[in-house]
């Protein structure tokens, strides 16, 4: 299942390297986001694009990007995350 959010699909991997650059366990981000660790965890374990509902790949995108993560789309060199500069905007 293709994920699609505000034109950044999400992989598992970007998932995983997102909470790994927090130092977040998937139980932290099952808090923050408000879904569910089952959810988070299969997602996780897909390979390439992390296949859940819109509405749950929404709230994990706005948690991550709350807490400083952004999001890099595929562009010719792969999809991944950066840790934002304090300040810098989503």
């Amino acid at each position: 299942m293709s994920l699609d959010t505000e034109g950044v699909t999400i992989t598992a991997g970007q998932m995983k390297a997102a909470r790994a650059l927090l130092g977040m366990s998937g139980e932290g981000l099952a808090k923050l986001s408000g879904v569910s660790l089952v959810t988070i965890r299969r997602a996780e374990s897909a390979r390439g694009l992390a296949g859940m509902m819109r509405a749950n790949a929404d709230a994990i995108r706005r948690a991550l990007n709350a807490a400083g993560i952004g999001f890099i789309p595929e562009n010719g060199g792969g999809a991944g995350v950066r840790l934002r500069k304090p300040g810098e905007q989503h």
